[in-house]
């Protein structure tokens, strides 16, 4: 079974490293000197610098050959590019070929997730093998061979049978679950409430805070979740809040970062400036909110960050006006 895997940044690279353990694997990188640093150097130096890559995993710029005979496709680009990278390669991949999404995040002008996106460009594709990865994945981690799980979240049974196959490894648990939309809707939510975690430690905040804003955040993304069609056990797995727990403690997240600056006092622009890959939430939480009001559904949390990111409102002037809420049932 002969996979693609599009896009070269940390998590796109790893998910290649794990597929060329068992299968022959392409990864695709949009600048030629990356792709050729990968094939000859056999390591991403870029993003995952210090980290040997199977000699296997073959790597190009051209992605009509990455793709060109793919068994499996898996699409590894940030959100604000998935759409024109997709349709590049729309031509090239067959009808059947199962497509896998490792985006977590929100197209902004149509409000669609990356499956929906994919639907949208291949209309004759099965949907049924259409699909997420999802968990809480941090690349360095798994590159490092520590113990972790994922999910892959794909209509088609026996294809997303095949594909747990193809990605799983004595360090690498990989579970399948049938409902895409619940995956998919919490991978890209919770991006929006690392940030907010990340303010939490850059203002200096300790355990409690945490733990008391990881719950409502779940609570949050699990209300908008179900409004979209997500059931309700998908939050409570590792998609839902195994994804949340590790996107808000971990200082390797591109999204707590983010937040952790804010809560310092420092400007958005200079943190994202800084940054050699994307932090989702950043350009996720507008849309996660228009999402929001579309589905009529409270988001206090989100709309806090939202606050912060794009008026400019203080991180502990955010939390003040999150604890002074009027009081309420928990459920």
């Amino acid at each position: 079974m002969t996979v693609a895997v599009i896009g070269a940044g940390s998590w796109g690279t790893t998910v290649a490293a794990i597929a060329a353990s068992h299968e022959p694997t392409v990864l695709w990188a949009r600048r030629p000197e990356l792709a050729a640093a990968i094939a000859t150097g056999h390591e991403n130096p870029e993003y995952l610098a210090g980290y040997a890559l199977p000699e296997t995993l073959r790597a190009t710029p051209d992605l009509s050959e990455a793709v060109r005979d793919a068994e499996v496709v898996v699409m590894a680009v940030p959100s604000h590019g998935y759409r024109a990278v997709l349709a590049e390669a729309a031509a090239a991949i067959g009808d059947a070929v199962p497509i896998l999404s490792l985006t977590k995040g929100i197209e902004q002008d149509t409000l669609m997730r990356m499956t929906e996106i994919t639907n949208d460009l291949l209309p004759h594709h099965r949907p049924d093998r259409i699909g997420v990865l999802s968990g809480p994945n941090l690349a360095g981690e798994i590159m490092a061979g520590q113990p972790a799980a994922t999910v892959i979240a794909m209509a088609d049974d026996d294809a997303a049978t095949r594909l747990q196959h193809v990605f799983m490894t004595p360090r690498f648990r990989v579970y399948t679950n049938r409902d895409v939309v619940g995956c998919e809707a919490a991978g890209a939510l919770k991006n929006v409430m690392a940030i907010a975690a990340g303010m939490a430690h850059g203002l200096g905040f300790g355990d409690n805070t945490l733990a008391s804003l990881i719950t409502r955040a779940l609570a949050e993304l699990t209300r908008l979740g179900r409004a979209m069609g997500g059931e309700p056990l998908t939050f409570a797995g590792l998609a839902g809040m195994g994804d949340l727990i590790a996107t808000c403690t971990s200082a390797q997240s591109r999204n707590h970062q983010v937040g952790f600056g804010l809560g310092q006092g420092r400007l958005l622009d200079d943190i994202v400036s800084e940054m050699s890959m994307v932090a989702e939430g950043v350009k996720s939480t507008s849309g996660v909110l228009a999402l929001a009001a579309r589905y009529g559904v409270e988001m206090p949390i989100a709309e806090q960050v939202g606050r912060v990111l794009y008026e400019g409102k203080h991180p502990a002037v955010a939390v003040a006006e999150l604890m002074t809420r009027v009081a309420k049932p928990e459920h």
